[in-house]
């Protein structure tokens, strides 16, 4: 692993492209800190923290303290995951999306340009959202005016200043996914979460040393949170691999084929996804009670209880399979092997190659459902039987464990690919006792 970080600094793409990332990523964490006008920022601040067991305080996760500071950044990148998430419904439904998803590259700049669309206008409905909420906490709070001069003036600035905000953000992870490495909007959402872990864990040694936390339970909290990283990584590396025998052919007198190779399923085929549409729809319940005062709804799905628990369980497992059906998709997969003369052993190419990739595929998502629900459920009941900071749980680690690995994944496939070893053992090719060169 030393020898695969060494090597990354020998390849110029890749140092380029590393260096683009952090540059973006530093960028973004600047612009946490530049508040909204007309905004106090303490009295935000702690409003937010004394919520941080609720929607308030995993919002502000996701936006990487941007709530807490009230910044231009406020609303982070939920605006575009909630436009993202309506995209892929509405392509199951409308027959011109799912077109435009077999057009290739043409079809997929047009959903992009949607999708920018729509980001564009849920930011200006949840900014009015925020600007509303923020005056009618001038009210409720006992610890001061949050908003200095309330009225329209102040509720268009705000809606201007969070979706310009939102639109730059959105920039910046297209920036790099196109020219960094890794997927531009997990990072973003990786860098906000990672960013607040310091304060969880001072958090965690403060309880500790005020006994707020026995020493019986700071060990079970350690144990659980190795034990959970353990199997997340241990379940995104999980594979069930199907063998494909590819047929033999001859081309002039020589015969091509006969080789055996495999199909590789990941057990979490979705990866991080799910987790994080779950958490952004459940955002809703609380928004439209704040509206509509049906304070009965936001007590069901209130964070912490089992109604929440369950129905973002049940939400994990629906974007498992939904996000996996849209993305994998079994008839293609057995018409690319019908062409090129490869079938699985003891199944009939076509038709019946697919079904089984399906049941295969069906069987491994339902697994990788359960442990995704498991994962993301578990920081609910640190939280509310052990009182953990929220920032140590399940949801989090799931998250930055999975944008980690597979950022990790594509900086070792550019490694192997220049003849490097890559972070787990070397995989090039030696020319004379010595490693090629890129």
């Amino acid at each position: 692993m030393a020898s695969g970080i060494a090597n990354i600094g020998k390849i110029p793409e890749l140092r380029k492209r590393i260096f683009f990332t952090l540059a973006m990523l530093a960028v973004y964490r600047v612009g946490i800190f530049v508040t909204t006008p007309g905004v106090d920022r303490e009295v935000m601040g702690n409003i937010v923290r004394e919520s941080s067991g609720s929607f308030m305080g995993l919002f502000n996760m996701f936006s990487g303290g941007a709530l807490e500071n009230l910044s231009i950044f406020a609303l982070g990148i939920m605006p575009y995951v909630s436009a993202s998430i309506i995209l892929q419904l509405l392509s199951s439904v409308v027959p011109r999306l799912a077109e435009l998803r077999k057009e290739g590259e043409a079809g997929h700049r047009k959903i992009n340009q949607y999708t920018r669309y729509g980001t564009v206008i849920l930011s200006f409905i949840q900014s009015m959202g925020i600007a509303t909420f923020l005056e009618s906490m001038n009210q409720q709070s006992g610890m001061g005016a949050v908003v200095a001069e309330p009225g329209w003036t102040f509720r268009l600035i705000t809606m201007i200043t969070l979706t310009t905000g939102t639109a730059f953000i959105m920039w910046l992870g297209e920036r790099i996914t196109e020219r960094g490495i890794g997927n531009g909007i997990s990072l973003i959402i990786f860098a906000g979460i990672v960013s607040r872990i310091p304060d969880a864990v001072v958090q965690v040694v403060r309880q500790a040393t005020f006994h707020e936390l026995s020493p019986i339970g700071l060990m079970f909290v350690v144990i659980i949170l190795i034990a959970v990283v353990a199997t997340i990584i241990f379940f995104e590396r999980g594979q069930r691999r199907i063998p494909i025998q590819h047929a033999k052919r001859m081309v002039g007198r020589k015969i091509y084929g006969g080789h055996s190779t495999f199909l590789p399923l990941r057990v979490n085929q979705s990866g991080v996804i799910p987790p994080i549409f779950a958490s952004t729809l459940l955002m809703f319940p609380s928004v439209v009670a704040g509206f509509t005062g049906f304070d009965w709804l936001n007590g069901i799905l209130s964070y912490g209880t089992w109604g929440y628990n369950t129905v973002y369980a049940l939400l994990i497992i629906f974007f498992c399979y939904f996000y996996t059906a849209i993305t994998f998709q079994p008839t293609d997969v057995a018409d690319n092997l019908k062409k090129q003369g490869a079938f699985i052993p003891g199944i009939r190419p076509g038709k019946r190659t697919a079904e089984y990739i399906d049941k295969v595929l069906n069987r491994i998502t339902f697994g990788g459902a359960m442990y995704v629900a498991a994962v993301c459920v578990l920081p609910s009941i640190l939280i509310t039987k052990m009182n953990v900071p929220f920032y140590l749980g399940g949801t989090g680690l799931m998250i930055v464990v999975g944008v980690a690995l597979d950022t990790a994944q594509q900086i070792e496939s550019h490694l192997i690919t220049r003849h490097y070893d890559g972070f787990t053992g070397p995989k090039g090719v030696r020319i004379r006792g010595r490693r090629a060169r890129a």
